[in-house]
């Protein structure tokens, strides 16, 4: 009996070590393969829990969520023969599942050994050996990622499609200490041209500035003087206007007054015409003589004197003695 139990003792341990070895677990995020006696099994498996064959089936679990490999210290020579190093090239990547077991049959599951570590190794030296060490570590340093990565990628799509490179990251290489002295004085010293260049700019702008003030200033006087210059202008003007309003009114008060006197004038010597009959001048003659104080009479006198009193002035009284023929004048 008791030789029975330590055979059955013996059969569940080995039960229990085969049910151990058989039950497995892919992560989140993972895909299962697995090899049997060596050869990969076309069967693959999603996150969970797994049976397998014990002791004669083996898995790996291949990721398939993004993920970051770190290519480490790759030396790279320029075209003019300088060694460099970068320290860290990274590269982020993920795999499509359904693509896993191709990849991994036909480069392990250790894929991006050869897909991605010797590709960057292989790539990189590629780009530096046609480059010069300023356009490596300066001149073409920010295109060297993005040159890399789509390099990777066109390569990838025609060897393992599935494998999608996300971004590239490189590091600034290392180079010779003395080159890399000479390349700090160089910054340094274009550090210095660039503040010399800089605060050449900064004065050419207060200059610029001072002039931009001494124009609007200048506009601003022009433009003050131009304000001024036309209201006297219009001062003038208005003066002017004024000065023809008060001479086109005096002209036409001249003119009125003169067409007045004219008219004046013209009635008067139209009435002077219609007045001056014959018998009004003689009425007027008659007037006049009655104005003298003395008047002599006589067939032998041939002229009249009159004396006025205050002129003492003579006429002649021979046509008054023709009309008058002897008669006596009535005074009034």
């Amino acid at each position: 009996m008791a030789q029975w139990g330590a055979v059955f003792s013996i059969i569940a341990a080995l039960g229990g070590a085969a049910l151990l070895a058989s039950v497995h677990k892919i992560d989140e995020g993972h895909t299962g393969v697995y090899y049997r006696g060596g050869a990969l099994l076309t069967t693959t498996t999603g996150p969970g829990f797994h049976l397998m064959l014990p002791f004669i089936t083996t898995y790996k679990s291949v990721q398939t969520t993004l993920q970051t490999d770190e290519v480490k210290n790759v030396p790279c020579g320029t075209s003019g023969g300088v060694m460099i190093y970068f320290d860290r090239i990274e590269v982020v990547n993920f795999l499509v599942p359904s693509a896993v077991y191709d990849i991994v049959r036909n480069f392990t599951a250790d894929y991006d050994k050869a897909l991605i570590f010797n590709k960057v190794h292989h790539e990189l030296n590629q780009f530096c050996s046609v480059h010069s060490l300023q356009e490596v570590y300066i001149g073409l340093f920010d295109q060297i990622d993005e040159n890399l990565k789509l390099t990777l990628q066109e390569d990838l799509t025609s060897m393992a499609p599935g494998l999608i490179i996300q971004a590239v990251r490189v590091t600034k290489p290392n180079i010779p200490e003395s080159i890399r002295r000479n390349y700090e004085l160089m910054e340094s010293e274009k550090t210095k041209l660039l503040i010399s260049q800089q605060t050449q700019k900064v004065v050419e702008k207060e200059a610029e500035t001072e002039r931009i003030k001494a124009v609007i200033e200048a506009e601003k006087v022009a433009q003050v003087s131009e304000i001024k210059f036309g209201q006297k202008v219009m001062e003038k003007e208005t003066e002017k206007k004024i000065s023809e309003i008060e001479d086109n009114a005096y002209l036409a008060r001249q003119k009125a007054k003169a067409d007045a006197e004219y008219y004046t004038a013209l009635r008067a010597a139209e009435a002077n015409k219609l007045k001056l009959t014959p018998e009004y001048l003689q009425l007027m003659k008659y007037k006049a003589i009655a104005t003298n104080s003395k008047i002599y009479f006589g067939n032998d006198i041939p002229q009249m004197f009159v004396d006025s009193g205050s002129a003492g002035s003579s006429i002649k009284a021979s046509a008054v003695l023709d009309v008058f023929n002897d008669q006596v004048i009535d005074l009034d």
